[in-house]
Protein backbone atom coordinates (compact mmCIF):
# COMPACT_ATOMS: atom_id res chain seq x y z
CA UNK A 1 0.00 0.00 0.00
CA UNK A 2 1.62 3.57 -1.17
CA UNK A 3 1.32 6.15 1.59
CA UNK A 4 -1.18 8.82 1.00
CA UNK A 5 0.73 12.31 0.88
CA UNK A 6 -1.37 15.05 2.37
CA UNK A 7 -1.87 15.94 6.02
CA UNK A 8 -4.84 15.16 7.77
CA UNK A 9 -5.74 18.83 9.17
CA UNK A 10 -5.47 19.85 5.60
CA UNK A 11 -7.59 17.40 3.81
CA UNK A 12 -10.25 20.05 2.60
CA UNK A 13 -7.84 22.58 0.87
CA UNK A 14 -5.50 19.62 -0.84
CA UNK A 15 -8.86 17.89 -2.19
CA UNK A 16 -9.08 21.32 -4.05
CA UNK A 17 -5.14 21.92 -4.75
CA UNK A 18 -3.52 19.20 -5.32
CA UNK A 19 -5.05 15.87 -6.31
CA UNK A 20 -3.87 12.18 -6.78
CA UNK A 21 -3.89 11.03 -10.13
CA UNK A 22 -6.82 9.45 -9.88
CA UNK A 23 -8.96 13.34 -9.12
CA UNK A 24 -10.16 12.22 -6.00
CA UNK A 25 -9.26 13.67 -2.56
CA UNK A 26 -5.90 11.99 -0.96
CA UNK A 27 -6.19 9.94 1.78
CA UNK A 28 -4.98 11.59 5.40
CA UNK A 29 -1.69 9.87 6.83
CA UNK A 30 -1.17 10.64 10.63
CA UNK A 31 -0.16 13.77 11.85
CA UNK A 32 3.41 13.79 13.36
CA UNK A 33 5.25 16.99 15.74
CA UNK A 34 7.61 19.06 13.45
CA UNK A 35 9.94 19.54 15.17
CA UNK A 36 29.83 34.19 -16.11
CA UNK A 37 32.59 32.40 -18.44
CA UNK A 38 32.43 28.93 -17.94
CA UNK A 39 33.97 25.81 -19.95
CA UNK A 40 32.22 22.53 -20.61
CA UNK A 41 33.84 19.16 -20.94
CA UNK A 42 31.77 16.66 -22.18
CA UNK A 43 31.42 13.07 -21.19
CA UNK A 44 33.72 11.98 -23.68
CA UNK A 45 36.54 14.56 -22.97
CA UNK A 46 37.58 13.98 -18.83
CA UNK A 47 40.91 15.11 -18.18
CA UNK A 48 43.80 12.14 -18.43
CA UNK A 49 43.93 11.15 -14.71
CA UNK A 50 44.11 7.73 -13.86
CA UNK A 51 41.94 6.51 -10.95
CA UNK A 52 44.21 4.77 -8.09
CA UNK A 53 45.06 1.04 -9.31
CA UNK A 54 43.39 0.07 -5.99
CA UNK A 55 40.10 -0.27 -7.75
CA UNK A 56 40.31 -3.21 -9.42
CA UNK A 57 38.39 -6.06 -7.91
CA UNK A 58 39.90 -6.05 -4.56
CA UNK A 59 40.57 -9.05 -2.55
CA UNK A 60 38.54 -10.26 1.06
CA UNK A 61 39.96 -7.95 3.56
CA UNK A 62 41.76 -9.59 6.29
CA UNK A 63 40.04 -7.27 8.37
CA UNK A 64 36.47 -9.33 7.95
CA UNK A 65 35.73 -12.38 9.44
CA UNK A 66 34.23 -15.44 8.31
CA UNK A 67 30.64 -15.88 8.63
CA UNK A 68 29.03 -19.32 9.40
CA UNK A 69 28.63 -19.95 6.10
CA UNK A 70 32.62 -19.95 4.89
CA UNK A 71 32.62 -16.77 3.37
CA UNK A 72 34.16 -13.31 4.12
CA UNK A 73 32.02 -10.85 6.34
CA UNK A 74 31.88 -7.27 5.35
CA UNK A 75 33.16 -4.10 7.57
CA UNK A 76 30.39 -2.05 8.12
CA UNK A 77 32.45 0.72 6.57
CA UNK A 78 33.20 -0.92 3.14
CA UNK A 79 30.82 -0.20 0.54
CA UNK A 80 30.17 -3.97 -0.45
CA UNK A 81 28.45 -4.04 3.06
CA UNK A 82 25.80 -2.21 1.50
CA UNK A 83 25.45 -5.26 -1.37
CA UNK A 84 24.19 -7.83 1.98
CA UNK A 85 22.06 -4.93 3.38
CA UNK A 86 18.69 -5.42 3.82
CA UNK A 87 17.26 -1.84 2.96
CA UNK A 88 13.57 -1.26 4.12
CA UNK A 89 12.83 2.31 3.60
CA UNK A 90 9.20 3.02 4.46
CA UNK A 91 6.40 4.71 6.84
CA UNK A 92 7.07 7.80 5.41
CA UNK A 93 4.86 10.32 6.98
CA UNK A 94 4.13 14.02 6.50
CA UNK A 95 4.25 16.52 9.76
CA UNK A 96 3.16 20.14 9.44
CA UNK A 97 3.51 22.22 6.47
CA UNK A 98 5.75 25.38 6.35
CA UNK A 99 7.11 27.29 3.84
CA UNK A 100 4.77 26.14 1.39
CA UNK A 101 4.00 28.24 -1.78
CA UNK A 102 1.70 29.21 -4.80
CA UNK A 103 3.78 26.33 -6.99
CA UNK A 104 4.01 23.52 -4.24
CA UNK A 105 3.37 22.81 -0.55
CA UNK A 106 6.08 22.14 1.93
CA UNK A 107 6.01 19.64 4.81
CA UNK A 108 8.04 18.11 7.70
CA UNK A 109 8.54 14.39 6.99
CA UNK A 110 9.74 11.15 8.60
CA UNK A 111 10.47 8.29 7.44
CA UNK A 112 11.84 4.24 8.36
CA UNK A 113 14.58 2.36 7.53
CA UNK A 114 17.81 0.64 8.93
CA UNK A 115 15.94 0.85 12.54
CA UNK A 116 16.07 4.83 12.81
CA UNK A 117 13.81 7.22 12.16
CA UNK A 118 14.98 9.86 9.67
CA UNK A 119 13.83 13.22 9.19
CA UNK A 120 13.79 16.13 6.50
CA UNK A 121 11.63 18.69 4.48
CA UNK A 122 9.60 17.60 1.06
CA UNK A 123 8.09 20.06 -1.44
CA UNK A 124 5.29 18.36 -3.43
CA UNK A 125 3.92 20.11 -6.43
CA UNK A 126 0.21 21.58 -6.54
CA UNK A 127 -1.93 19.76 -9.03
CA UNK A 128 -2.13 16.03 -10.44
CA UNK A 129 0.38 13.87 -9.67
CA UNK A 130 2.04 11.04 -9.50
CA UNK A 131 5.13 13.07 -10.47
CA UNK A 132 9.17 12.34 -11.19
CA UNK A 133 11.01 12.94 -7.81
CA UNK A 134 14.38 13.39 -6.06
CA UNK A 135 16.28 12.72 -3.08
CA UNK A 136 18.16 15.28 -1.84
CA UNK A 137 21.59 14.74 -0.33
CA UNK A 138 23.12 17.59 1.27
CA UNK A 139 26.59 18.61 2.00
CA UNK A 140 28.56 18.60 5.28
CA UNK A 141 27.32 21.33 8.17
CA UNK A 142 28.40 20.41 11.84
CA UNK A 143 25.74 18.67 13.45
CA UNK A 144 25.28 21.65 16.42
CA UNK A 145 24.55 23.83 13.61
CA UNK A 146 22.21 21.68 11.53
CA UNK A 147 18.79 22.10 11.57
CA UNK A 148 15.79 20.07 10.02
CA UNK A 149 15.87 21.00 6.07
CA UNK A 150 18.48 23.64 6.67
CA UNK A 151 20.06 23.39 3.26
CA UNK A 152 19.71 23.06 -0.88
CA UNK A 153 16.89 25.80 -0.74
CA UNK A 154 17.84 26.86 -3.91
CA UNK A 155 17.40 23.10 -5.79
CA UNK A 156 14.11 22.65 -3.49
CA UNK A 157 12.33 25.42 -4.39
CA UNK A 158 13.45 25.39 -8.22
CA UNK A 159 12.53 21.62 -8.94
CA UNK A 160 9.30 21.62 -6.88
CA UNK A 161 8.41 24.77 -9.24
CA UNK A 162 9.28 22.35 -12.29
CA UNK A 163 6.78 19.92 -11.14
CA UNK A 164 9.20 17.65 -8.94
CA UNK A 165 8.61 16.16 -5.54
CA UNK A 166 11.53 16.45 -3.66
CA UNK A 167 12.82 14.67 -0.51
CA UNK A 168 15.34 16.67 1.35
CA UNK A 169 16.58 14.22 3.94
CA UNK A 170 18.26 15.20 7.27
CA UNK A 171 20.67 12.44 7.24
CA UNK A 172 20.87 10.19 11.15
CA UNK A 173 22.32 12.11 13.58
CA UNK A 174 20.98 15.33 11.90
CA UNK A 175 18.22 17.48 13.27
CA UNK A 176 15.26 14.97 14.06
CA UNK A 177 16.34 12.10 12.96
CA UNK A 178 18.00 8.97 14.92
CA UNK A 179 21.05 8.97 16.22
CA UNK A 180 23.70 6.12 15.24
CA UNK A 181 26.65 6.37 17.53
CA UNK A 182 28.63 4.10 14.98
CA UNK A 183 28.59 6.30 11.96
CA UNK A 184 31.60 8.23 12.60
CA UNK A 185 33.86 5.35 12.84
CA UNK A 186 32.26 3.35 9.65
CA UNK A 187 32.84 6.66 7.74
CA UNK A 188 29.54 7.52 7.62
CA UNK A 189 28.45 4.85 4.89
CA UNK A 190 25.15 5.57 7.09
CA UNK A 191 24.20 8.77 5.02
CA UNK A 192 24.38 6.39 1.87
CA UNK A 193 21.47 3.68 3.89
CA UNK A 194 19.28 7.24 4.75
CA UNK A 195 19.38 8.14 0.82
CA UNK A 196 18.80 4.66 -0.68
CA UNK A 197 15.91 4.33 2.67
CA UNK A 198 14.74 7.77 1.38
CA UNK A 199 14.51 6.33 -2.36
CA UNK A 200 12.32 3.44 -1.11
CA UNK A 201 10.21 5.60 0.91
CA UNK A 202 8.88 7.54 -2.00
CA UNK A 203 8.32 5.00 -4.05
CA UNK A 204 5.20 4.06 -1.68
CA UNK A 205 4.15 7.55 -1.70
CA UNK A 206 0.85 8.33 -4.07
CA UNK A 207 2.34 12.05 -4.98
CA UNK A 208 5.34 10.24 -6.71
CA UNK A 209 5.85 8.15 -9.74
CA UNK A 210 7.60 4.91 -7.98
CA UNK A 211 10.21 4.58 -11.44
CA UNK A 212 11.04 8.29 -12.18
CA UNK A 213 13.46 9.02 -8.85
CA UNK A 214 16.48 10.36 -8.99
CA UNK A 215 19.25 11.96 -6.22
CA UNK A 216 20.88 15.05 -6.08
CA UNK A 217 24.36 15.39 -4.16
CA UNK A 218 26.32 18.59 -2.81
CA UNK A 219 29.58 18.25 -1.99
CA UNK A 220 29.90 15.14 0.93
CA UNK A 221 26.23 14.38 -0.52
CA UNK A 222 27.90 13.77 -3.74
CA UNK A 223 29.82 11.00 -2.32
CA UNK A 224 26.28 9.74 -1.17
CA UNK A 225 25.23 9.94 -4.55
CA UNK A 226 28.19 7.65 -5.70
CA UNK A 227 27.61 5.26 -3.11
CA UNK A 228 23.39 5.07 -3.63
CA UNK A 229 24.29 4.73 -7.79
CA UNK A 230 26.84 1.51 -6.46
CA UNK A 231 24.51 0.12 -3.70
CA UNK A 232 21.07 -0.53 -5.69
CA UNK A 233 21.69 -0.08 -9.04
CA UNK A 234 18.39 1.01 -11.15
CA UNK A 235 16.59 2.47 -7.94
CA UNK A 236 17.47 5.87 -8.34
CA UNK A 237 17.04 6.80 -12.78
CA UNK A 238 20.14 9.69 -12.93
CA UNK A 239 22.55 10.84 -10.40
CA UNK A 240 23.89 14.46 -10.17
CA UNK A 241 26.84 15.56 -8.48
CA UNK A 242 27.39 19.65 -7.25
CA UNK A 243 31.80 20.10 -5.87
CA UNK A 244 31.05 16.40 -4.88
CA UNK A 245 34.10 14.84 -2.60
CA UNK A 246 36.16 12.17 -4.00
CA UNK A 247 34.77 8.61 -4.95
CA UNK A 248 38.02 7.57 -3.43
CA UNK A 249 37.19 7.68 0.27
CA UNK A 250 41.13 7.44 1.13
CA UNK A 251 40.80 11.37 -0.19
CA UNK A 252 38.13 12.49 1.85
CA UNK A 253 39.39 10.54 4.74
CA UNK A 254 43.10 12.16 4.59
CA UNK A 255 41.46 15.37 4.42
CA UNK A 256 39.26 16.15 6.90
CA UNK A 257 39.18 13.21 9.35
CA UNK A 258 42.45 11.77 9.62
CA UNK A 259 44.19 14.56 11.46
CA UNK A 260 41.27 16.60 13.12
CA UNK A 261 41.20 16.10 16.70
CA UNK A 262 37.61 16.90 16.55
CA UNK A 263 36.86 13.40 14.86
CA UNK A 264 40.38 11.91 16.45
CA UNK A 265 37.91 9.06 17.79
CA UNK A 266 36.65 8.49 14.75
CA UNK A 267 40.20 8.34 13.08
CA UNK A 268 41.59 5.93 15.88
CA UNK A 269 38.88 3.50 15.72
CA UNK A 270 38.96 3.62 11.66
CA UNK A 271 42.65 2.72 11.36
CA UNK A 272 42.52 0.79 14.41
CA UNK A 273 40.08 -1.81 11.79
CA UNK A 274 41.40 -1.06 8.97
CA UNK A 275 44.92 -0.41 8.78
CA UNK A 276 46.54 2.83 7.95
CA UNK A 277 45.59 3.23 4.33
CA UNK A 278 49.40 3.35 2.90
CA UNK A 279 49.50 0.42 4.54
CA UNK A 280 46.41 -1.72 3.52
CA UNK A 281 45.50 -0.01 -0.35
CA UNK A 282 42.90 -3.27 -1.00
CA UNK A 283 41.70 -3.11 2.28
CA UNK A 284 40.74 0.72 2.07
CA UNK A 285 39.85 -0.07 -1.99
CA UNK A 286 36.84 -1.52 -0.54
CA UNK A 287 35.13 1.66 1.39
CA UNK A 288 35.09 3.40 -2.30
CA UNK A 289 32.42 3.71 -4.29
CA UNK A 290 34.92 4.21 -7.67
CA UNK A 291 35.88 0.69 -6.51
CA UNK A 292 32.66 -0.51 -7.70
CA UNK A 293 31.87 1.90 -10.41
CA UNK A 294 31.23 -1.57 -12.48
CA UNK A 295 27.66 -1.50 -11.07
CA UNK A 296 26.05 1.48 -12.14
CA UNK A 297 23.52 1.08 -14.08
CA UNK A 298 22.28 4.76 -14.42
CA UNK A 299 24.00 8.05 -16.06
CA UNK A 300 25.40 10.70 -13.49
CA UNK A 301 25.86 14.32 -14.09
CA UNK A 302 28.73 16.31 -12.35
CA UNK A 303 29.06 19.67 -12.21
CA UNK A 304 32.57 21.21 -10.44
CA UNK A 305 33.92 24.56 -10.33
CA UNK A 306 37.68 25.69 -11.07
CA UNK A 307 38.09 27.39 -7.85
CA UNK A 308 37.17 25.07 -5.43
CA UNK A 309 38.61 25.29 -2.19
CA UNK A 310 36.75 22.51 -0.32
CA UNK A 311 37.04 19.97 -2.74
CA UNK A 312 39.90 20.02 -5.76
CA UNK A 313 38.67 19.78 -8.71
CA UNK A 314 40.81 16.98 -9.71
CA UNK A 315 38.61 14.78 -7.54
CA UNK A 316 35.89 14.88 -10.35
CA UNK A 317 38.57 14.35 -13.15
CA UNK A 318 39.40 11.06 -11.55
CA UNK A 319 35.84 10.19 -10.62
CA UNK A 320 34.78 10.94 -14.49
CA UNK A 321 37.82 9.07 -16.11
CA UNK A 322 37.08 6.06 -13.38
CA UNK A 323 33.20 6.03 -14.56
CA UNK A 324 34.65 6.20 -18.23
CA UNK A 325 36.89 3.53 -17.95
CA UNK A 326 34.07 1.32 -16.55
CA UNK A 327 32.09 2.42 -19.52
CA UNK A 328 29.17 4.48 -17.56
CA UNK A 329 27.15 7.52 -18.89
CA UNK A 330 28.65 10.66 -18.09
CA UNK A 331 27.81 14.06 -18.28
CA UNK A 332 30.59 16.82 -16.34
CA UNK A 333 30.50 20.90 -16.90
CA UNK A 334 33.20 22.31 -15.42
CA UNK A 335 32.62 25.88 -14.26
CA UNK A 336 35.88 28.35 -14.65
CA UNK A 337 36.16 30.44 -11.31
CA UNK A 338 33.63 28.97 -9.63
CA UNK A 339 33.90 27.65 -6.38
CA UNK A 340 32.73 25.12 -4.22
CA UNK A 341 28.81 27.00 -3.34
CA UNK A 342 27.98 28.09 -6.76
CA UNK A 343 27.03 31.24 -6.74
CA UNK A 344 27.16 33.47 -10.30
CA UNK A 345 26.87 30.08 -12.10
CA UNK A 346 24.59 28.39 -10.26
CA UNK A 347 21.34 30.02 -12.58
CA UNK A 348 23.15 27.45 -15.72
CA UNK A 349 24.07 24.80 -13.58
CA UNK A 350 20.32 23.91 -12.28
CA UNK A 351 18.87 25.13 -15.75
CA UNK A 352 21.34 22.05 -17.11
CA UNK A 353 19.92 19.38 -13.76
CA UNK A 354 16.91 20.31 -14.60
CA UNK A 355 17.86 19.28 -18.57
CA UNK A 356 19.39 16.15 -17.22
CA UNK A 357 16.46 15.09 -15.47
CA UNK A 358 13.41 16.19 -17.48
CA UNK A 359 15.98 13.76 -20.51
CA UNK A 360 15.67 10.47 -17.70
CA UNK A 361 12.96 11.21 -15.47
CA UNK A 362 10.20 12.20 -17.79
Amino acid sequence: MRTAFVAGSLAAVLAAGACTSSGSPPRAPTLIPTAPAETQRSSTSPSPVAPPSASASPPASPTAGPTGDGRERSDPAFIDALFETDFDGRDLRLGREGGSTDAYRQYFVTYRGDGLRISGRINIPRGSGPFPAVVLAHGYVPLEQYTNGATMLRERDHLARKGYVTLHIDYRNHAQSDDDPDNGPNLRIGYTVDAVNAGLALQQLDAVDPDRIGIIGRSMGGGVVYGALVAVPGLFKAGVAYSPVSSDTVDNFNRWVRRDRDRGGDARAVLRRLGAPERAPRTWARTSPRTYFDRITDPILIHHGTDDEDCPIRWSEETVTALKQAGKKVTYHVYSGERHTFTSQWPLSIRRTEAFLDTNLR
